[in-house]
């Protein structure tokens, strides 16, 4: 039996070296393809880092516009505020234009002299009389009549200058 043991025993060392080399081989090709894989991760990170960099930009335009919007929502709403004030304003005037107009539209008043009621009859101016006609001011009708002002102030001390009224009586100074 001995014969037989040793004479197999021979391949085992030549089977071993055949396995080492094929080890050898492997170990080779997996050191050069991790290289590769190393090299190529390395160019993905510098990618991954722009990817980063640009989600780091977009976040911050996404708040610019975010505070833009809402800063266009308030100038809106001031906006229609100051054109709402504006309209009121406008109706106002409008209204007070309008009561001015039909104002003027209308004939004057006709004042009616003491003790005659219901006559109808126009006011008439006596010796140093005027009657208020529209349009009328203190200071034409003095100039009008070739007085001051002071002087016609004078003789209607109850008259109140800013205020005539047509079909009104003043006094005039005599010259």
């Amino acid at each position: 039996m001995d014969t037989i043991s040793r004479e197999n025993n021979n391949m085992l060392p030549v089977g071993a070296v055949i396995v080492g080399v094929i080890a050898l081989v492997l170990a080779g090709y997996s050191a050069i393809t991790l290289s590769k894989v190393k090299t190529q991760l390395a160019d993905h990170q510098v990618k991954v880092d722009k990817v980063d960099g640009i989600e780091g930009q977009v976040g911050g335009a996404q708040q610019a516009a975010e505070k833009a919007a809402k800063d266009i929502v308030v100038l809106q709403r001031s906006t229609q505020d100051a054109f709402n004030t504006v309209s009121n304003e406008l109706t106002r005037i409008s209204g007070s234009v309008l009561k001015l107009e039909e104002a003027a539209k209308k004939p004057a008043p006709v004042a009616e002299k003491a003790g005659k009621k219901g006559g109808g009859q126009p006011v008439v101016a006596g010796p140093g009389e005027y009657i208020v006609k529209p349009g009328d001011t203190f200071a034409k009708i003095a100039r009008a009549q070739g007085v001051s002002i002071g002087d016609m102030t004078t003789v209607n001390p109850g008259v109140n200058s800013s205020a005539l009224k047509v079909g009104q009586k003043l006094k005039l100074p005599k010259k």
